[in-house]
Protein backbone atom coordinates (compact mmCIF):
# COMPACT_ATOMS: atom_id res chain seq x y z
CA UNK A 1 0.00 0.00 0.00
CA UNK A 2 2.84 2.56 1.51
CA UNK A 3 4.66 1.52 -2.29
CA UNK A 4 1.68 2.46 -4.27
CA UNK A 5 1.14 5.74 -2.88
CA UNK A 6 4.61 6.47 -3.10
CA UNK A 7 4.59 6.18 -7.06
CA UNK A 8 1.50 7.80 -7.36
CA UNK A 9 3.60 11.36 -5.61
CA UNK A 10 6.77 10.14 -6.88
CA UNK A 11 7.00 13.84 -9.10
CA UNK A 12 6.50 15.72 -6.02
CA UNK A 13 9.40 13.00 -3.95
CA UNK A 14 11.91 13.56 -6.75
CA UNK A 15 11.54 17.86 -6.50
CA UNK A 16 11.72 17.42 -2.95
CA UNK A 17 14.85 15.33 -3.08
CA UNK A 18 16.29 17.59 -6.16
CA UNK A 19 16.01 20.38 -4.39
CA UNK A 20 17.34 19.08 -1.05
CA UNK A 21 20.83 17.73 -2.82
CA UNK A 22 20.86 20.74 -4.68
CA UNK A 23 21.14 22.71 -1.52
CA UNK A 24 23.82 20.53 -0.33
CA UNK A 25 25.47 20.61 -3.39
CA UNK A 26 25.36 24.46 -3.43
CA UNK A 27 26.95 24.67 0.00
CA UNK A 28 30.38 22.89 -1.07
CA UNK A 29 30.93 24.67 -4.36
CA UNK A 30 31.79 27.75 -5.61
CA UNK A 31 28.43 29.62 -5.30
CA UNK A 32 28.26 32.14 -7.83
CA UNK A 33 28.62 29.25 -10.20
CA UNK A 34 26.52 27.20 -8.71
CA UNK A 35 23.69 29.44 -8.62
CA UNK A 36 23.81 29.98 -12.89
CA UNK A 37 23.77 26.30 -12.72
CA UNK A 38 21.09 25.53 -10.51
CA UNK A 39 18.81 27.88 -12.14
CA UNK A 40 19.21 26.25 -15.69
CA UNK A 41 19.13 22.98 -14.17
CA UNK A 42 16.05 23.53 -12.34
CA UNK A 43 13.97 25.03 -14.74
CA UNK A 44 15.33 21.39 -16.90
CA UNK A 45 14.09 19.54 -14.09
CA UNK A 46 10.75 21.09 -14.42
CA UNK A 47 10.93 20.93 -18.22
CA UNK A 48 11.44 17.37 -17.88
CA UNK A 49 8.96 16.28 -15.04
CA UNK A 50 5.86 18.39 -16.98
CA UNK A 51 6.62 16.05 -19.76
CA UNK A 52 6.41 13.15 -17.47
CA UNK A 53 3.57 14.38 -15.87
CA UNK A 54 1.55 15.22 -19.18
CA UNK A 55 2.08 11.22 -20.85
CA UNK A 56 0.78 9.78 -17.46
CA UNK A 57 -2.58 9.63 -19.27
CA UNK A 58 -6.02 9.84 -17.70
CA UNK A 59 -6.09 7.41 -14.76
CA UNK A 60 -7.26 8.72 -11.69
CA UNK A 61 -5.18 7.28 -8.36
CA UNK A 62 -5.52 8.17 -5.00
CA UNK A 63 -3.05 7.75 -2.37
CA UNK A 64 -2.98 7.99 1.24
CA UNK A 65 -6.46 7.31 1.94
CA UNK A 66 -7.92 10.03 0.19
CA UNK A 67 -5.28 12.84 0.87
CA UNK A 68 -3.73 13.21 -2.15
CA UNK A 69 -5.43 12.98 -5.81
CA UNK A 70 -3.45 12.52 -9.10
CA UNK A 71 -6.09 12.55 -11.89
CA UNK A 72 -6.43 14.70 -15.21
CA UNK A 73 -7.44 17.88 -13.35
CA UNK A 74 -4.33 18.26 -11.35
CA UNK A 75 -2.09 16.95 -14.16
CA UNK A 76 -3.28 19.85 -16.60
CA UNK A 77 -2.65 22.41 -13.40
CA UNK A 78 0.78 20.67 -12.62
CA UNK A 79 2.05 20.65 -16.42
CA UNK A 80 0.90 24.25 -16.45
CA UNK A 81 2.97 25.05 -13.71
CA UNK A 82 6.27 23.31 -14.22
CA UNK A 83 6.22 24.88 -17.39
CA UNK A 84 5.48 28.13 -16.18
CA UNK A 85 7.72 28.19 -13.99
CA UNK A 86 10.94 26.77 -16.38
CA UNK A 87 10.07 29.48 -18.80
CA UNK A 88 10.49 32.33 -15.90
CA UNK A 89 13.63 30.57 -14.42
CA UNK A 90 15.26 30.90 -17.97
CA UNK A 91 14.43 34.28 -18.36
CA UNK A 92 15.58 35.64 -15.11
CA UNK A 93 19.12 33.98 -14.98
CA UNK A 94 20.81 36.92 -16.54
CA UNK A 95 18.70 39.44 -15.25
CA UNK A 96 19.46 38.08 -11.32
CA UNK A 97 23.05 37.90 -12.29
CA UNK A 98 23.75 41.43 -13.61
CA UNK A 99 21.91 43.20 -10.54
CA UNK A 100 24.02 40.63 -7.96
CA UNK A 101 20.63 38.51 -6.73
CA UNK A 102 21.64 35.19 -7.97
CA UNK A 103 22.13 33.49 -5.28
CA UNK A 104 21.96 29.61 -5.23
CA UNK A 105 19.03 29.89 -2.85
CA UNK A 106 17.18 31.45 -5.90
CA UNK A 107 15.93 28.79 -8.01
CA UNK A 108 15.75 25.93 -4.49
CA UNK A 109 13.30 27.93 -3.01
CA UNK A 110 11.24 28.32 -6.58
CA UNK A 111 11.85 24.53 -6.51
CA UNK A 112 9.86 24.09 -3.23
CA UNK A 113 7.44 26.71 -3.90
CA UNK A 114 6.28 24.17 -7.07
CA UNK A 115 6.48 21.37 -4.82
CA UNK A 116 3.89 23.05 -2.65
CA UNK A 117 1.66 23.80 -5.81
CA UNK A 118 1.56 20.13 -6.55
CA UNK A 119 0.90 19.42 -3.47
CA UNK A 120 -2.05 21.62 -3.46
CA UNK A 121 -3.79 21.15 -6.73
CA UNK A 122 -3.53 17.10 -6.03
CA UNK A 123 -5.25 17.95 -2.28
CA UNK A 124 -7.82 15.73 -1.38
CA UNK A 125 -7.76 16.46 2.67
CA UNK A 126 -8.01 19.43 4.59
CA UNK A 127 -4.41 18.88 5.96
CA UNK A 128 -2.47 18.26 2.85
CA UNK A 129 -4.48 21.01 1.41
CA UNK A 130 -2.95 23.37 4.08
CA UNK A 131 0.72 22.03 3.76
CA UNK A 132 1.07 22.51 0.20
CA UNK A 133 -0.36 26.16 0.39
CA UNK A 134 2.44 26.74 3.28
CA UNK A 135 4.89 25.54 1.81
CA UNK A 136 4.60 27.48 -1.41
CA UNK A 137 3.81 30.48 0.99
CA UNK A 138 7.04 30.23 2.90
CA UNK A 139 8.89 30.18 0.48
CA UNK A 140 7.42 32.87 -1.82
CA UNK A 141 7.85 35.13 1.18
CA UNK A 142 11.27 34.76 1.25
CA UNK A 143 11.63 35.47 -2.57
CA UNK A 144 9.27 38.21 -2.35
CA UNK A 145 11.80 40.06 -0.38
CA UNK A 146 15.26 38.45 -1.80
CA UNK A 147 16.53 42.04 -2.79
CA UNK A 148 17.57 42.73 0.64
CA UNK A 149 19.10 45.82 0.04
CA UNK A 150 16.20 47.62 -1.04
CA UNK A 151 13.67 49.06 1.52
CA UNK A 152 10.65 48.26 -1.39
CA UNK A 153 11.59 44.33 -1.66
CA UNK A 154 11.88 44.33 2.26
CA UNK A 155 8.22 45.83 2.93
CA UNK A 156 6.93 43.54 -0.15
CA UNK A 157 8.03 40.76 1.43
CA UNK A 158 6.93 41.71 5.09
CA UNK A 159 3.55 42.63 3.89
CA UNK A 160 2.92 39.53 1.99
CA UNK A 161 3.91 37.73 5.36
CA UNK A 162 1.49 39.44 7.10
CA UNK A 163 -1.05 39.35 5.06
CA UNK A 164 -0.23 35.36 4.54
CA UNK A 165 -0.32 34.78 8.30
CA UNK A 166 -3.56 36.16 8.36
CA UNK A 167 -5.15 35.00 5.17
CA UNK A 168 -3.73 31.58 6.69
CA UNK A 169 -5.54 32.16 9.81
CA UNK A 170 -8.96 32.54 8.07
CA UNK A 171 -8.41 29.27 6.13
CA UNK A 172 -6.89 26.83 9.02
CA UNK A 173 -10.53 28.34 11.38
CA UNK A 174 -13.14 28.06 8.32
CA UNK A 175 -11.12 24.45 7.86
CA UNK A 176 -11.52 23.58 11.77
CA UNK A 177 -15.55 24.53 11.56
CA UNK A 178 -15.80 22.39 8.72
CA UNK A 179 -13.84 19.27 10.06
CA UNK A 180 -15.95 20.02 13.37
CA UNK A 181 -19.28 19.30 11.41
CA UNK A 182 -18.32 17.13 9.16
CA UNK A 183 -16.60 14.95 11.08
CA UNK A 184 -13.91 14.29 8.55
CA UNK A 185 -11.17 16.59 7.01
CA UNK A 186 -11.46 14.56 3.25
CA UNK A 187 -13.12 16.04 0.69
CA UNK A 188 -15.17 12.53 -0.18
CA UNK A 189 -16.19 12.85 3.69
CA UNK A 190 -16.74 16.52 3.64
CA UNK A 191 -19.51 16.13 0.66
CA UNK A 192 -21.23 13.48 1.92
CA UNK A 193 -21.64 15.43 4.90
CA UNK A 194 -22.74 18.23 3.34
CA UNK A 195 -25.27 16.26 1.59
CA UNK A 196 -27.44 17.34 -1.90
CA UNK A 197 -28.97 21.25 -1.02
CA UNK A 198 -28.53 23.61 1.04
CA UNK A 199 -25.36 22.41 3.34
CA UNK A 200 -25.96 23.08 7.54
CA UNK A 201 -25.15 26.87 8.51
CA UNK A 202 -21.57 25.68 10.59
CA UNK A 203 -20.33 24.04 7.39
CA UNK A 204 -21.25 27.35 5.25
CA UNK A 205 -19.38 29.41 7.53
CA UNK A 206 -16.42 27.17 7.41
CA UNK A 207 -16.84 27.25 3.43
CA UNK A 208 -16.79 31.01 3.76
CA UNK A 209 -13.56 31.20 5.64
CA UNK A 210 -11.99 28.71 3.31
CA UNK A 211 -12.63 30.64 0.47
CA UNK A 212 -12.01 33.86 2.22
CA UNK A 213 -7.83 32.38 2.92
CA UNK A 214 -8.29 31.10 -1.20
CA UNK A 215 -9.21 34.38 -2.46
CA UNK A 216 -6.17 35.71 -0.77
CA UNK A 217 -3.66 33.60 -2.71
CA UNK A 218 -5.13 34.46 -6.06
CA UNK A 219 -5.68 37.88 -5.29
CA UNK A 220 -9.29 38.71 -5.44
CA UNK A 221 -10.97 41.63 -4.18
CA UNK A 222 -11.13 42.06 -1.42
CA UNK A 223 -8.41 40.23 -0.46
CA UNK A 224 -5.95 42.27 -3.21
CA UNK A 225 -4.08 44.60 -0.91
CA UNK A 226 -1.05 42.98 -0.61
CA UNK A 227 -0.55 42.04 -4.63
CA UNK A 228 0.09 46.15 -6.42
CA UNK A 229 3.11 46.48 -3.34
CA UNK A 230 4.54 42.91 -4.05
CA UNK A 231 4.63 43.33 -7.16
CA UNK A 232 6.39 46.75 -7.29
CA UNK A 233 9.03 45.82 -4.62
CA UNK A 234 10.21 42.35 -5.86
CA UNK A 235 12.70 41.95 -7.87
CA UNK A 236 10.96 41.43 -11.63
CA UNK A 237 11.72 37.56 -12.25
CA UNK A 238 10.29 36.93 -8.97
CA UNK A 239 6.81 39.07 -10.03
CA UNK A 240 6.68 37.22 -13.09
CA UNK A 241 6.96 34.24 -11.02
CA UNK A 242 3.88 35.64 -8.62
CA UNK A 243 1.93 36.58 -11.35
CA UNK A 244 1.84 32.83 -13.26
CA UNK A 245 2.50 29.48 -11.27
CA UNK A 246 1.25 30.24 -7.76
CA UNK A 247 -2.52 31.75 -9.97
CA UNK A 248 -2.45 28.56 -11.75
CA UNK A 249 -2.03 26.58 -8.47
CA UNK A 250 -4.32 28.56 -6.46
CA UNK A 251 -7.27 28.72 -9.10
CA UNK A 252 -6.94 24.89 -9.34
CA UNK A 253 -7.17 24.75 -5.41
CA UNK A 254 -10.00 26.43 -5.65
CA UNK A 255 -12.25 24.60 -8.04
CA UNK A 256 -10.98 21.50 -6.29
CA UNK A 257 -12.05 22.86 -3.09
CA UNK A 258 -15.40 23.51 -3.96
CA UNK A 259 -16.45 20.83 -6.53
CA UNK A 260 -14.55 18.30 -4.87
CA UNK A 261 -16.19 18.74 -1.23
CA UNK A 262 -18.93 20.91 -1.91
CA UNK A 263 -19.73 20.19 -5.44
CA UNK A 264 -23.23 19.11 -4.34
CA UNK A 265 -23.94 22.31 -2.63
CA UNK A 266 -23.10 24.53 -5.90
CA UNK A 267 -25.97 26.98 -5.05
CA UNK A 268 -24.04 27.49 -1.61
CA UNK A 269 -21.07 28.99 -3.28
CA UNK A 270 -22.02 29.99 -6.82
CA UNK A 271 -22.92 33.58 -5.60
CA UNK A 272 -20.02 34.57 -3.73
CA UNK A 273 -17.86 33.07 -6.33
CA UNK A 274 -19.58 35.30 -8.98
CA UNK A 275 -19.32 38.27 -6.29
CA UNK A 276 -15.55 38.06 -5.81
CA UNK A 277 -15.37 37.74 -9.64
CA UNK A 278 -17.16 40.69 -10.31
CA UNK A 279 -15.49 42.61 -7.23
CA UNK A 280 -12.19 41.93 -8.57
CA UNK A 281 -12.52 42.26 -12.58
CA UNK A 282 -13.88 46.05 -12.04
CA UNK A 283 -10.91 47.37 -9.18
CA UNK A 284 -8.70 45.83 -11.31
CA UNK A 285 -9.99 47.45 -14.48
CA UNK A 286 -10.80 50.77 -13.25
CA UNK A 287 -7.44 51.24 -10.44
CA UNK A 288 -5.21 50.07 -13.13
CA UNK A 289 -5.72 53.38 -15.37
CA UNK A 290 -3.52 55.65 -12.94
CA UNK A 291 -0.94 53.35 -12.67
CA UNK A 292 2.00 54.53 -14.56
CA UNK A 293 4.29 52.15 -12.58
CA UNK A 294 4.11 49.14 -15.25
CA UNK A 295 4.26 46.50 -12.48
CA UNK A 296 1.93 47.98 -10.76
CA UNK A 297 -0.08 47.87 -13.52
CA UNK A 298 0.52 44.37 -14.37
CA UNK A 299 -0.76 43.87 -10.51
CA UNK A 300 -3.85 44.91 -11.22
CA UNK A 301 -4.21 43.60 -14.60
CA UNK A 302 -3.75 39.81 -12.54
CA UNK A 303 -6.67 40.99 -10.52
CA UNK A 304 -9.13 41.54 -13.02
CA UNK A 305 -7.90 38.72 -15.32
CA UNK A 306 -8.38 36.43 -12.06
CA UNK A 307 -11.92 37.41 -11.82
CA UNK A 308 -12.53 36.25 -15.24
CA UNK A 309 -11.20 33.18 -14.41
CA UNK A 310 -13.63 32.76 -11.38
CA UNK A 311 -16.33 33.51 -13.90
CA UNK A 312 -15.83 30.24 -15.09
CA UNK A 313 -15.38 28.69 -11.77
CA UNK A 314 -18.68 30.72 -10.41
CA UNK A 315 -20.57 28.60 -13.11
CA UNK A 316 -20.23 25.30 -11.30
CA UNK A 317 -20.31 23.18 -14.27
CA UNK A 318 -17.79 21.12 -16.02
CA UNK A 319 -17.35 23.33 -19.21
CA UNK A 320 -16.79 26.01 -16.56
CA UNK A 321 -13.64 24.55 -15.08
CA UNK A 322 -13.07 23.75 -18.78
CA UNK A 323 -13.38 27.35 -19.47
CA UNK A 324 -11.07 28.51 -16.38
CA UNK A 325 -8.44 25.98 -17.63
CA UNK A 326 -7.98 27.42 -20.38
CA UNK A 327 -7.92 31.46 -19.45
CA UNK A 328 -5.46 30.40 -17.15
CA UNK A 329 -3.26 28.83 -19.62
CA UNK A 330 -3.64 31.47 -21.74
CA UNK A 331 -3.07 33.99 -19.26
CA UNK A 332 -0.13 32.30 -18.03
CA UNK A 333 1.49 32.41 -21.73
CA UNK A 334 0.75 36.39 -22.14
CA UNK A 335 1.93 36.95 -18.90
CA UNK A 336 5.49 35.29 -19.53
CA UNK A 337 5.59 37.17 -22.57
CA UNK A 338 4.79 40.73 -21.30
CA UNK A 339 6.95 40.39 -18.28
CA UNK A 340 9.82 39.49 -20.74
CA UNK A 341 9.36 42.82 -22.40
CA UNK A 342 9.68 44.54 -18.61
CA UNK A 343 12.59 42.64 -18.02
CA UNK A 344 14.52 43.99 -21.28
CA UNK A 345 13.54 47.65 -20.28
CA UNK A 346 16.76 49.43 -18.84
CA UNK A 347 17.90 52.93 -19.71
CA UNK A 348 21.71 53.74 -18.53
CA UNK A 349 22.06 49.92 -17.38
CA UNK A 350 18.84 50.04 -14.78
CA UNK A 351 15.69 48.83 -14.57
CA UNK A 352 12.69 50.51 -15.43
CA UNK A 353 9.62 50.64 -14.51
CA UNK A 354 7.69 53.95 -15.71
CA UNK A 355 5.47 53.60 -18.61
CA UNK A 356 6.83 57.19 -20.01
CA UNK A 357 9.63 55.08 -20.89
CA UNK A 358 7.77 53.41 -23.78
CA UNK A 359 7.38 56.49 -26.19
CA UNK A 360 7.67 56.06 -29.31
CA UNK A 361 9.26 52.45 -28.80
CA UNK A 362 8.20 51.76 -31.71
CA UNK A 363 10.98 53.71 -33.86
CA UNK A 364 14.30 52.45 -31.62
CA UNK A 365 12.94 48.58 -31.42
CA UNK A 366 10.16 47.73 -34.07
CA UNK A 367 10.20 44.19 -33.33
CA UNK A 368 9.34 44.47 -29.22
CA UNK A 369 7.26 47.04 -30.27
CA UNK A 370 4.77 44.99 -32.37
CA UNK A 371 5.43 41.83 -30.09
CA UNK A 372 4.14 43.70 -27.26
CA UNK A 373 1.15 45.30 -29.16
CA UNK A 374 -0.10 42.11 -29.81
CA UNK A 375 0.31 40.92 -25.92
CA UNK A 376 -1.59 43.85 -25.06
CA UNK A 377 -4.14 43.34 -27.86
CA UNK A 378 -4.58 39.75 -26.23
CA UNK A 379 -4.57 40.89 -22.41
CA UNK A 380 -7.32 43.25 -23.15
CA UNK A 381 -9.28 40.75 -24.99
CA UNK A 382 -9.39 41.95 -28.97
CA UNK A 383 -10.14 39.22 -31.88
CA UNK A 384 -8.76 37.98 -33.25
CA UNK A 385 -6.00 37.47 -30.66
CA UNK A 386 -6.29 33.94 -28.45
CA UNK A 387 -7.14 36.37 -25.05
CA UNK A 388 -10.23 37.42 -26.90
CA UNK A 389 -10.98 33.30 -27.01
CA UNK A 390 -10.02 33.00 -23.49
CA UNK A 391 -12.09 35.67 -22.11
CA UNK A 392 -15.48 34.19 -24.43
CA UNK A 393 -14.48 30.57 -22.75
CA UNK A 394 -15.66 31.93 -19.66
CA UNK A 395 -17.88 35.05 -20.51
CA UNK A 396 -20.04 31.55 -22.06
CA UNK A 397 -19.98 29.75 -19.29
CA UNK A 398 -21.35 31.86 -17.00
CA UNK A 399 -24.34 32.84 -19.82
CA UNK A 400 -24.86 28.65 -20.08
CA UNK A 401 -25.30 28.49 -16.34
CA UNK A 402 -27.57 31.21 -16.15
CA UNK A 403 -25.50 33.85 -14.51
CA UNK A 404 -26.42 36.49 -17.66
CA UNK A 405 -25.75 39.70 -15.38
CA UNK A 406 -22.31 38.82 -14.53
CA UNK A 407 -21.54 37.68 -18.18
CA UNK A 408 -22.80 40.94 -18.98
CA UNK A 409 -20.54 42.79 -16.32
CA UNK A 410 -17.73 40.78 -17.59
CA UNK A 411 -18.05 42.39 -20.60
CA UNK A 412 -18.33 45.82 -19.57
CA UNK A 413 -15.46 45.26 -17.24
CA UNK A 414 -13.33 43.77 -20.11
CA UNK A 415 -14.22 47.29 -22.16
CA UNK A 416 -13.28 49.45 -19.31
CA UNK A 417 -9.66 47.03 -18.80
CA UNK A 418 -9.14 47.73 -22.32
CA UNK A 419 -8.19 51.32 -21.77
CA UNK A 420 -4.90 50.88 -19.88
CA UNK A 421 -3.39 48.14 -22.02
CA UNK A 422 -4.20 50.29 -25.08
CA UNK A 423 -3.01 53.56 -23.61
CA UNK A 424 0.61 51.23 -23.46
CA UNK A 425 0.01 50.56 -27.30
CA UNK A 426 -0.46 54.64 -27.71
CA UNK A 427 2.42 55.88 -25.63
CA UNK A 428 4.96 53.00 -27.95
CA UNK A 429 3.50 54.02 -31.17
CA UNK A 430 2.16 57.60 -30.60
CA UNK A 431 3.77 59.20 -27.86
CA UNK A 432 6.66 62.14 -27.59
CA UNK A 433 9.68 61.79 -29.13
CA UNK A 434 12.47 62.13 -26.21
CA UNK A 435 16.26 61.59 -26.10
CA UNK A 436 16.76 59.13 -23.16
CA UNK A 437 15.01 56.40 -24.56
CA UNK A 438 15.65 52.79 -23.51
CA UNK A 439 18.85 51.32 -23.78
CA UNK A 440 18.74 49.01 -27.02
CA UNK A 441 20.46 46.31 -25.23
CA UNK A 442 21.07 43.06 -26.67
CA UNK A 443 18.79 40.27 -24.60
CA UNK A 444 18.05 37.66 -27.39
CA UNK A 445 16.77 35.03 -25.00
CA UNK A 446 13.95 37.32 -23.44
CA UNK A 447 13.06 38.85 -26.85
CA UNK A 448 12.73 35.07 -28.21
CA UNK A 449 10.63 34.76 -24.99
CA UNK A 450 8.75 37.90 -25.66
CA UNK A 451 8.15 37.30 -29.67
CA UNK A 452 6.98 33.24 -29.26
CA UNK A 453 4.66 34.67 -26.93
CA UNK A 454 3.28 37.26 -29.28
CA UNK A 455 3.24 34.67 -32.22
CA UNK A 456 1.31 31.83 -29.56
CA UNK A 457 -1.36 34.63 -29.43
CA UNK A 458 -1.66 34.92 -33.10
CA UNK A 459 -1.32 31.53 -34.26
CA UNK A 460 -3.01 29.63 -31.44
CA UNK A 461 -6.50 31.20 -32.78
CA UNK A 462 -6.49 27.78 -34.69
CA UNK A 463 -6.76 24.93 -32.40
CA UNK A 464 -5.56 26.95 -28.91
CA UNK A 465 -2.80 24.54 -29.42
CA UNK A 466 -5.17 21.56 -28.23
CA UNK A 467 -5.02 23.82 -24.70
CA UNK A 468 -9.01 23.02 -25.26
CA UNK A 469 -9.27 19.69 -25.50
CA UNK A 470 -6.84 18.61 -22.54
CA UNK A 471 -9.12 20.96 -20.51
CA UNK A 472 -11.86 19.31 -21.22
CA UNK A 473 -10.83 16.07 -20.79
CA UNK A 474 -9.05 17.69 -17.11
CA UNK A 475 -12.69 19.51 -15.74
CA UNK A 476 -14.56 16.13 -16.63
CA UNK A 477 -11.81 14.45 -14.11
CA UNK A 478 -12.86 17.05 -11.32
CA UNK A 479 -16.56 17.30 -12.57
CA UNK A 480 -18.78 14.24 -13.05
Amino acid sequence: MIQADLNIILPEIILSVYAMLALIGAVYTSQDKAAAMLTYLTAIVFALVAFWIAGAGQATNIAFNGMFIDDGFSRFAKVTILLSAAAVLVMSQDYMSRRGLLKFEYPILIALAVVGMMVMVSAGDLMSLYMGLELQSLALYVVASFRRDSVKSTEAGMKYFVLGALSSGLLLYGASLIYGFAGTTTFSGIIDAAGHGPAPIGLLIGLVLVISGLAFKISAVPFHMWTPDVYEGSPTPVTAFFATAPKVAALALFARVMHDAFGHNVGDWQQVIALLSVLSMFLGAIAAIGQTNIKRLMAYSSIAHMGFAMMGLAAGTAYGVQSMLVYVAIYVTMNIGTFAFIMSMEKDGQPVTDISALNMLSKTEPTKAIAMLVLLFSLAGVPPMVGFFGKLYVLRAAFDAGLVWLAILGVIASVIGAYYYLRLVYFMYFGEDQDDALDRRSAPLLTSVLVASAIIMVVGVVNLFGIEGAAQMAAATLVN
